[in-house]
C-alpha cells in the first residue's frame, strides 16, 4: 500500500456545541492520508490509475462546509464519504483541527484523529 496525503487544507467552518460558534465561525486545519495500490499508477502514468487528490480536497472542502456539533462527527463524514466514492482506497486517516478554540485557555488548536478501512 502506498500513501497520499493531503496536509493543512484551510477552511472557515461553523462547527461547535455553542451557539455562537455556529453563527461566526472558525478556522480550521484538515490532514487527510489514504493508503491506495498505487502501482499501477507508477507504471503508467495516468490519472486514472491513481486517488486523484483533486477529489480528496472536494471531498474534505464539502464535509467541512456541513455544520456538526463534533469534530468526531466531521471527521467520520470525510472518511465515510472517501471510501465510499473512491473504491481503490482502502485506508484513511483524518485529523480535523479546530484553530484558537474557545475553551478559556491559550490554546493553539484541538485535534480529533479518525482511522478507518474497507472491509
Amino acid at each position: 500500500m502506498e500513501t497520499i496525503k493531503l496536509k493543512n487544507i484551510r477552511t472557515f467552518s461553523y462547527h461547535g456545541c455553542l451557539v455562537e460558534e455556529g453563527k461566526i465561525g472558525s478556522d480550521y486545519a484538515v490532514d487527510l492520508e489514504i493508503k491506495a495500490d498505487l502501482q499501477q499508477s507508477t507504471q503508467s502514468d495516468n490519472l486514472a490509475d491513481t486517488v486523484d487528490y483533486v477529489h480528496l480536497n472536494r471531498i474534505v472542502v464539502e464535509e467541512m462546509a456541513i455544520r456538526s456539533e463534533l469534530l468526531e462527527h466531521v471527521a467520520k463524514r470525510i472518511n465515510a464519504r472517501v471510501l465510499a466514492e473512491i473504491p481503490m482506497v482502502m485506508k484513511t486517516i483524518v485529523s480535523v483541527s479546530k484553530l484558537n478554540p474557545p475553551i478559556g485557555g491559550d490554546v493553539e488548536s484541538v485535534t480529533i484523529v479518525l482511522k478507518e478501512s474497507r472491509n
